[in-house]
């Protein structure tokens, strides 16, 4: 594979329609670079007639042309009429606004991408704001808790402990070889949710439809997996139509080894430069394993490192109205977990890069109380090893409004994932001790929410800069509309898997993850900061993405980390012309 002409930039693509980014064909003709070519329907022979329309990669239901009808043998299988992809999507957009039920939308989308991949691509790039909620949080954490139930078809590979000593066989049985993203859960903390062990499914699938709709990267590029090792949620194993091991966790030893054997099986099928998300993890894992293979394989976590990265973006985006630098700021966290400390880490990371002070002094300007109050040095002994950094000289403090009157930070960010635990006292201390108080309640899915948009605008006399992890309604409040900003992942990942794919990253360092807020931060417009927004708004992501990309790809060379060469000279096109097109190609 890596002496085929694939490995052509995608500028050059007019020249050799065969190039893709990441050096991995073009087969099914997916990426805008090839969008005027002729597609070959391939299956393991050429298809035609019902297997044609059976298959969701080329199906187009109405929009197969009389022509295309006559050649694959598609006559009076469909109605004579022929309609197009708009009038298609027009048309299921009104079937899915007639549902009151969002799980009934989620499993709309689910059928309609089972079905017609493009279409269900075209919906979702189209109408991003309105049905990201849908596909992802908060209606995907429904959809998990209740996917014994809703389970209709596979969506990824289920490597369970029965498969120790075999899982390289487990993968070579995915029908797609050129994987170049991988998003792995083993469900033990899904969102706010907890433990729901295999039903974790939804998460990688999710994750996966929102890294090509809104990153570009190829369908047939991602695979979504769930490690199932068993669970500890007792109404899961007492739950009949359960689809997972009806046994507890394996832990220590047992857990480790098959992790191993599954990094080194993904690498040995899939190569050096495969990128793997670890998504949802328990915190003592997540951290384990990020640190463990940071070094060895093309890995990410998105709830330490695409949290971290998507809320130091607000906070740099924030410092244009505020007038201030980050080093100016105090922080305080509620929840010291993977979010949390992986926040402050990189906001640590940033404000030593701007002063050049040692980290060990930038995160003295960082506080985080977790369930037993403001961590403080003289916990240090008892603290879990991610805590520890952030245990500084303090006499103890039992609550979060004690820690906020103590402190006095002017930002307070929620990654506790406890609903409304930034009560009224809290957010009128903020607002007493700032004149605009900075509050990101960032926690998943809604109802976890430390505060609601409306709370702390009215809170804080409409003085407050809010964030926040779900989406809220716009707020009114003495006559000004405020638009709650959405710290959401979706800003980060997509764009960041597609400039670790376009430059052929070998690793993921944490420059990275800065260019990639930086990029962010820097789409933000001024009318954006009118509006009380501190992220740009979701309509554009694809653009959005796209300058991440590019920014990440021109970190990942400067660091002598990429090996897609000779570089582009135009990152940003270049990344656009890797995206993936949901457009319906013409059949020979």
């Amino acid at each position: 594979m890596g002496s085929t002409p694939a490995e052509l930039p995608c500028e050059d693509v007019a020249d050799n329609r065969s190039g893709v980014g990441g050096g991995i064909s073009d087969v099914y003709g997916e990426d805008l670079a090839t969008l005027d070519q002729l597609v070959t329907p391939w299956v393991t022979s050429v298809a035609s007639g019902y297997s044609l329309m059976r298959d969701p990669r080329y199906n187009k239901g109405l929009a197969f042309t009389d022509k295309e009808r006559d050649a694959h043998y598609l006559t009076g299988l469909l109605p004579p009429v022929v309609i197009s992809q708009d009038v298609q999507e027009r048309k299921l957009m009104h079937n899915l606004r007639q549902y009151t039920v969002p799980l009934q939308r989620y499993m709309a989308l689910m059928d309609l991408q089972e079905r017609n991949e493009r279409l269900f691509y075209k919906l979702l790039i189209d109408n991003v704001e309105e049905l990201l909620p849908v596909v992802y949080t908060p209606t995907v954490g429904e959809a998990c808790q209740k996917y014994g139930s809703i389970f209709r078809k596979p969506q990824g590979l289920y490597i369970s402990l029965n498969e120790k000593g075999k899982i390289l066989e487990v993968l070579k049985n995915w029908p797609q070889r050129g994987i170049q993203v991988i998003v792995v859960t083993d469900g033990e903390r899904i969102l706010g949710l907890g433990d729901l062990g295999c039903q974790g499914m939804g998460i990688p699938v999710g994750k996966l439809s929102l890294y090509t709709a809104l990153g570009g990267i190829r369908p047939s590029a991602c695979l979504p997996i769930t490690i199932d090792v068993g669970t500890n949620n007792q109404k899961l194993l007492d739950d009949e139509f359960y689809i997972g091991l009806k046994q507890r966790r394996a832990t220590g030893q047992e857990y480790a080894e098959f992790l191993h054997e599954f990094m080194c099986a993904v690498k040995q099928n899939y190569g050096e430069k495969v990128l793997v998300q670890f998504e949802d993890f328990a915190n003592h894992n997540a951290f384990d394993l990020l640190s463990k293979y940071m070094d060895s394989h093309l890995v990410f976590n998105d709830d330490i490192q695409g949290t971290a990265s998507v809320v130091l973006a607000g906070l740099i985006a924030a410092q244009k109205v505020l007038g201030k630098s980050l080093a100016d700021h105090t922080f305080l966290f509620l929840g010291a977990g993977e979010a949390g400390t992986g926040i402050a880490e990189l906001i640590a990371l940033k404000i030593s890069k701007e002063t050049g002070a040692p980290i060990e002094e930038t995160r003295k300007k960082i506080w985080l109380v977790d369930s037993k109050g403001l961590i403080v040095s003289s916990r240090k002994e008892s603290l879990q090893h991610f805590k520890q950094p952030w245990a500084h000289e303090y006499e103890p403090v039992k609550d979060l409004i004690g820690a906020v009157n103590a402190i006095k930070p002017t930002v307070l960010i929620g990654t506790s994932g406890v609903g409304q635990t930034f009560t009224k006292e809290v957010v009128e201390a903020m607002a007493t001790n700032n004149e605009k108080p900075l509050i990101l309640a960032l926690s998943n899915p809604t109802s976890q929410a430390e505060c609601t948009a409306e709370q702390a605008h009215t809170w804080t006399e409409g003085r407050a800069i809010f964030g926040s992890g779900s989406p809220f309604d716009p707020v009114e409040y003495n006559g000004k509309t405020y638009l709650p900003g959405q710290a959401n992942n979706c800003y980060i990942f997509p764009g960041l898997g597609l400039g670790l794919i376009m430059s052929g990253a070998i690793r993921v360092r944490d420059d990275m993850l800065l260019a990639a807020s930086e990029a962010l931060a820097a789409q933000v417009t001024e009318e954006n900061f009118a509006n009380g927004l501190i992220y740009p708004p979701f309509s554009n992501i694809r653009e959005i993405s796209a300058n991440i990309a590019a920014s990440v790809a021109a970190t990942t060379y400067d660091l002598g980390l990429a090996s897609n060469l000779p570089r582009a000279k135009d990152l940003v096109k270049f990344a656009e012309s890797c995206m993936y097109s949901p457009v319906y190609r013409n059949y020979r």
